[in-house]
């Protein structure tokens, strides 16, 4: 559904950045990176910290007199971008389980996430205007944090002020509505396990091909569905019809499964190690479209910036926003300095302990980190794109972390080529342990960039000065780096990884599965073989090129048609399961919205665009509500998950019923999934309007 997402609220002379936000949000920080960092290596999935963060500081912060609105952004623009940067755990475990590192080096760890996230930030100053100010991407998560932020300040304002609160208090209820809804659900899904969280019903075509009908029953990925707009949507839908209904049917169809294999795992397999990586090609090639396109105003946001630097230091400061003041070159330089001294002394520790020569060692480290900084900037651009059209929670990391593996791969390949490394086995487990590490910044990057931009839209649409919210972020991204290493010390030592464990003792089905490490340290040992299937990968950019062109075509002959390439690649890349809640969200919010217009012109001739926009901001403060939901109720899941497993108890704590309970599980999610939808869309519906009269 199209909306006006620009609109800023404005609060001037509050105080933003407190001593008392900034140990709050580094208390959440350490709780919520923990939590991240046991569900990424358990079952490679993170939830997003960003909204959970804002309501905790709402509810903390309003305990506190002269507390405010801008203030418990910057404590959630804080605790965000740590929780973001567990997505480390994607490659990092990749060393132990390659056999290089036995443990997990506390400084080349923390200067590693550190110096990644640092330059996270760095990197969406200069993309800020672009994709934030300038532009109409959705930025769901981003959006329903500020509104969330924006009702509790208002109730909060007009209780003091003795005013009445009926209004705002309405607001409140819509998303206390979807926030009840959404916890509810994933309670019963992901708790008591009562109902299903998702569903598949696989097909057979022929005697070999199969595929899958899938559905999932995220109720944040409907919300963020239905605020994400059709476009977007649609695009998703052709990416997974053309995984599920063209590529793993063909596949399936002429490899060979194992003896006794059944279809739905093969399937399933075709998927995950094939079709995935046409996925990876096609948002590669989008990534690199994007930046090509997103280089004007890039560039124009950096003259902008620069600009507004030069009038803040003339007779016209006064009249510079405070909303629009980013850090200044001096600052960021004076980082972006420290970051390559931390860069260089944790490159140094790593290439050093291999014993190479002298101009040897240093080659890796200097190109290493070119390697890091430039790719690090290029997945800036695209992870920050793809946050702000889907959100932060379905961006894929995983897959911009393939293409940083390939490339860093790659580049190490052919230096150490030169320099002879593979002449011995060490030599070549240094390498492909170089290329995970080079890697490993590149992910930093990518998470916080994946993250910033949606905390820099909640900032700009609550009022928030971006400057202070970059210094929040750079805070955030170090204090997360603090908490890392002990926590993966901790969880290795106590479950080991897949192929890694620290104990010749230990129970192997008990290891933590680490998905995205495996796959990743796969890919690296495959390109340092020769032995990676490149097919694919450039099949994936061939799609992307095509998706390209219709994209082109039908923007420049239509006015509301398009098809976002990288929202194409997403669909190929992403579990089914999570895209078809955002595709119904999609769906949804685009036919209502052309309900509620047809139904304004009947009720409220003269005031059509009043009554639409008073209906729609409900269901957007609704929508929010479900995205509310599901990410607290998943923090309270994590956090019972961790301190049971922790103590010796069970994975599923909550849980009340068996595998068993399945197919039931199965049916009742389903209908509860119907009902759900049927709630929200009633509840936007229902919204009366009646036309303000003026004097």
């Amino acid at each position: 559904m199209d909306s006006k997402p620009n609109m800023t609220v404005n609060y001037p002379n509050l105080p933003e950045l407190t001593v008392r936000g900034m140990l709050l949000g580094a208390l959440i920080t350490v709780i919520f990176t923990a939590s991240n960092v046991y569900l990424g290596l358990k079952v490679g999935l993170t939830f997003s910290s960003s909204i959970p963060a804002a309501v905790i500081s709402m509810a903390i912060l309003r305990m506190f007199q002269h507390s405010n609105i801008l203030e418990n952004n910057m404590v959630q623009t804080q605790a965000s971008a740590a929780g973001t940067l567990s997505a480390i755990i994607f490659i990092l475990p990749g060393l132990l389980m390659l056999g290089y590192w036995q443990g997990f080096p506390f400084w080349e760890t923390l200067l590693l996430c550190a110096c990644g996230g640092s330059l996270g930030v760095l990197f969406t100053i200069p993309l800020r205007r672009a994709m934030v100010v300038n532009s109409d991407l959705p930025y769901p998560e981003g959006r329903a944090a500020a509104e969330i932020l924006k009702v509790g300040s208002d109730i909060r304002q007009a209780e003091a002020a003795h005013e009445d609160t009926s209004k705002k208090e309405t607001g409140m209820k819509d998303i206390v509505s979807g926030t009840a809804l959404a916890g509810l659900f994933s309670l019963c899904a992901n708790g008591f396990h009562i109902l299903s969280s998702e569903f598949s019903y696989w097909i057979a075509l022929g005697k070999t091909a199969t595929t899958q009908l899938p559905l999932g029953f995220s109720m944040a990925l409907l919300g963020a569905g239905y605020l994400i707009g059709i476009a977007s949507g649609i695009a998703i839908l052709v990416g997974t019809l053309l995984a599920w209904v063209v590529f793993v049917p063909y596949l399936t169809s002429v490899i060979t499964p194992a003896e006794g294999q059944a279809a739905a795992d093969f399937a399933s397999q075709i998927w995950a190690q094939k079709v995935r990586f046409i996925g990876a090609g096609c948002i590669g090639i989008a990534a690199v479209w994007t930046l090509i396109r997103l280089a004007k105003p890039v560039i124009d946001g950096i003259k902008m910036s620069i600009s507004a630097i030069r009038d803040n230091d003339t007779a016209e400061k006064k009249a510079l926003h405070h909303t629009d003041i980013d850090m200044t070159p001096k600052s960021i330089a004076i980082v972006f300095i420290a970051i390559l001294v931390g860069l260089f002394i944790t490159f140094y520790s790593f290439v050093g302990a291999a014993g190479l020569p002298m101009s040897v060692t240093i080659t890796y480290i200097v190109v290493g980190i070119i390697v890091a900084v430039l790719m690090g900037f290029f997945v800036a651009a695209a992870c920050g794109y793809m946050a702000g059209l889907i959100g932060t929670s379905a961006s894929p990391i995983s897959g911009i972390g393939i293409l940083g593996i390939i490339v860093s791969s790659l580049v190490v390949f052919a230096l150490s080529t030169s320099f002879g490394v593979f002449e011995t086995a060490e030599g070549t487990k240094f390498a492909t342990a170089l290329a995970i590490f080079i890697t490993s910044v590149i992910v930093s990057i990518a998470a916080i960039s994946n993250d910033n931009l949606q905390d820099l839209k909640t900032g700009y649409i609550v009022g928030a000065t971006p400057w202070k919210q970059q210094v929040a972020l750079i805070l955030g991204s170090i204090i997360g780096a603090i908490a890392i290493a002990p926590v993966l010390n901790l969880l290795y030592q106590a479950y080991g990884f897949t192929g890694a464990l620290p104990r010749e003792s230990m129970d192997p089905s008990q290891a933590l599965s680490a998905p995205q490490a495996t796959l990743m340290t796969t890919i690296a040992q495959g390109i340092f073989s020769s032995s990676l299937d490149w097919d694919y990968i450039l099949l994936g950019i061939g799609v992307g090129i095509v998706v390209i062109i219709i994209d082109l075509l039908l923007t420049k002959n239509t006015k509301a048609l398009a098809l976002p390439p990288l929202a194409v690649g997403m669909g190929i890349y992403l579990p089914p399961t999570l895209e078809i809640p955002l595709v119904i969200g999609s769906v949804i919010g685009y036919f209502v919205h052309k309900h509620l217009k047809a139904r304004a012109a009947l009720r409220s001739p003269g005031h059509e665009e009043e009554d639409v926009e008073a209906c729609s901001h409900r269901g957007v403060l609704f929508a929010s509500g479900l995205i509310v939901g599901e990410s607290l109720m998943g923090v309270i899941i994590a956090l019972l998950i961790v301190v049971s497993v922790t103590s010796g108890g069970s994975e599923n704590p909550l849980a009340l019923v068996g595998k068993d309970f399945k197919s039931t599980a199965d049916i009742l999610g389903l209908v509860c999934f119907i009902g759900a939808i049927a709630l929200f869309v009633g509840h936007i519906l229902s919204t009366k309007f009646t036309p303000e009269k003026k004097d």
